[in-house]
């Protein structure tokens, strides 16, 4: 699958450009901006990207993963984010130099990732649709304001492309290597986004479909459990010592799904208030208490929203989710001064494209059971279902774009290939009149 030794030369020479071209311009972005693309400050620790920097700070001196905690131990976060940085403070110091270095390897992650999508898309398709992705993906700014800014989207989706690659290989070879090396890169993506915790889901669908014999299941199932809680233990080791409780992720979910049960982000309407006088009646109010208690005032929300106003919660948990994943680029700060305003226009066609792409891919797979079309399709609406219980916004959106340019790549491609052939089939014709 790795192997492009069978790719044409022009195609090879294309992608060598491009890979390093990647890396150049997101490296010079980096470093020519620098602290342009931070979200919140240092002084005031008013977001998750200077949250993350004091965070390794005080893992490295105080051996200790403390966020919104001050210096006291926390499972607010996945310790990732932390550990990453506080590696490279080792190396570089604690000052800026971390940071540029940080930046750097998420350049270098971006064009990794050039070469992971041309993998993928010349496995799935070839290596025309392979190079369609490939330039789509490098001439994509948001994935440049990715490599600036210090949050944990472009090491997960490195990582979430290498879990792609595998699970096509351990689908296609059954061998129980290629199933472990699936269930380590699930836990160090959960060590980032947990959420990925449940994706082994994915794998028993396709199962399920391919018929692949009960024997064959139980034994990848038992293979991936015993790798995934390998890989979790210290953690969970941790927290049982610091909490004196079990806590299999994190304890940071009520927020998150808090902001989700609220329409537009905006208060429940006054009835809400009314039927529950524990809360001040305003929207402040919702946000008092522990994490379990602002998952407790999610689902009362969600159960007065859908008993009330059952049409509305349903657009909201449906539609509504989906727009805020992908409608809008993730794209927070601008990248060499170019305006969003040149940068949601190119990302709505290629949500069109990639649209018809995956509806393209969901007739071939039914038709033809095709569980390496499928597997893109299950990961997608996987990653998709998952954050509508929670806040959806581009930034946890964005992962996910590359499998829409994958599909998008597709349908380009099929486009192509039925003009050839048009052109193929008339040529005969002109040449006999």
């Amino acid at each position: 699958m790795f192997n492009l030794s069978q790719i044409s030369r022009s195609v090879k020479i294309a992608l060598l450009v491009i890979i390093p071209l990647v890396f150049a311009i997101s490296a010079a972005s980096v470093l020519i901006y620098g602290d342009h693309f931070l979200l919140g400050s240092y002084e005031k620790l008013n977001n998750d990207d200077v949250k993350y920097v004091n965070s390794a700070k005080i893992l490295l001196n105080k051996h200790t993963l403390a966020y919104n905690s001050g210096e006291s131990p926390s499972s607010f976060i996945m310790p990732g984010m932390p550990l990453v940085l506080s590696g490279l403070m080792l190396v570089f110091g604690q000052g800026e130099a971390a940071v540029i270095a940080f930046r750097i390897l998420q350049a270098a992650l971006q064009a990794f990732s050039i070469y992971l999508i041309f993998v993928i898309a010349n496995h799935l398709f070839n290596s025309r649709a392979a190079l369609i992705a490939s330039i789509a993906t490098a001439l994509y700014l948001p994935d440049y304001f990715s490599s600036g800014v210090i949050l944990s989207e472009t090491i997960f989706r490195t990582i979430f492309m290498l879990l792609i690659c595998f699970s096509l290989l351990a689908l296609k070879s059954n061998q129980t290597k290629h199933y472990v090396i699936v269930a380590v890169l699930v836990i160090m993506a959960c060590y980032f986004k947990p959420h990925t915790g449940l994706f082994p889901i994915v794998l028993f669908m396709l199962w399920m479909i391919n018929k692949v014999s009960w024997k064959t299941i139980v034994k990848h199932t038992v293979v991936i459990s015993v790798t995934m809680v390998l890989l979790l233990s210290p953690w969970w080791i941790r927290n049982y010592i610091t909490f004196d409780e079990f806590i299999p992720f994190t304890k940071s979910a009520g927020n998150p799904m808090l902001l989700g049960a609220l329409i537009k982000y905006a208060a429940p309407a006054k009835p809400f208030f009314d039927a529950h006088p524990e809360y001040a009646g305003d929207r402040a109010s919702l946000f008092v208490g522990s994490d379990d208690a602002m998952a407790e005032t999610a689902k009362k929300i969600m159960r007065y929203g859908f008993t009330h106003q059952p049409m509305d919660y349903l657009k909201w948990y449906t539609v509504e989710k989906v727009k805020g994943l992908y409608l809008g680029p993730y794209y927070w700060r601008t990248v060499f001064d170019i305006s969003i305003a040149f940068v949601f226009v190119p990302h709505t066609l290629m949500m069109l494209i990639g649209s018809a792409g995956l509806l393209l891919m969901l007739f071939k797979a039914v038709r033809q059971r095709n569980i390496p079309y499928l597997l893109l399709l299950l990961t997608l609406a996987y990653f998709t279902v998952i954050y509508v219980p929670f806040v959806a916004f581009s930034r946890y959106g964005y992962p996910n774009i590359f499998l829409i340019f994958l599909a998008g790549a597709y349908f380009i491609d099929r486009l192509v290939s039925i003009r050839v052939i048009k052109r193929l089939v008339a040529r005969p014709s002109a040449t006999n009149l």
